[in-house]
């Protein structure tokens, strides 16, 4: 995998698409924990990732100050603490997720497939008073 060209300006246009868009989420996420305080736990989770979302967004714009000044490196540096942020803004899902319990059974027997079409009809088939 060699690259062969490098168009700035493509590379440029993705990172503002990417990043604005992704900070433009963490802070829709944001309010949306802090507002609705699903369990009384809206403040726990919803502090944290404003932090975050303040991070990500001051990251952005730290690396399209220093990618106008020329100082690339610098500006790789942000950009890769930006995707950092990112992650840990992710890691913050991990308290909604803790209220779940999934289940997993294994056995011997095998079953025939069914098509996700025929798992469909067979559970609507069984609920048709929920419809």
């Amino acid at each position: 995998n060699f690259q062969f060209s490098n168009n700035e300006n493509i590379h440029n246009a993705g990172t503002a698409m990417t990043f604005g868009f992704g900070a433009l989420a963490c802070w829709i996420h944001s309010a949306m924990t802090i507002r609705l305080n699903v369990k009384n736990e809206g403040r726990k989770a919803g502090i944290p990732r404003v932090i975050l979302s303040t991070a990500i967004t001051l990251s952005v714009i730290i690396y399209f100050i220093l990618m106008l000044q020329g100082l690339h490196t610098h500006a790789a540096r942000t950009q890769w603490t930006a995707v950092m942020f990112f992650l840990a803004f992710f890691g913050t899902f991990a308290v909604e997720f803790r209220h779940y319990r999934f289940e997993i059974t294994c056995t011997d027997i095998q079953e025939p497939f069914l098509s996700f079409s025929e798992n469909l009809s067979e559970v609507s088939e069984y609920q048709t008073d929920q419809l």
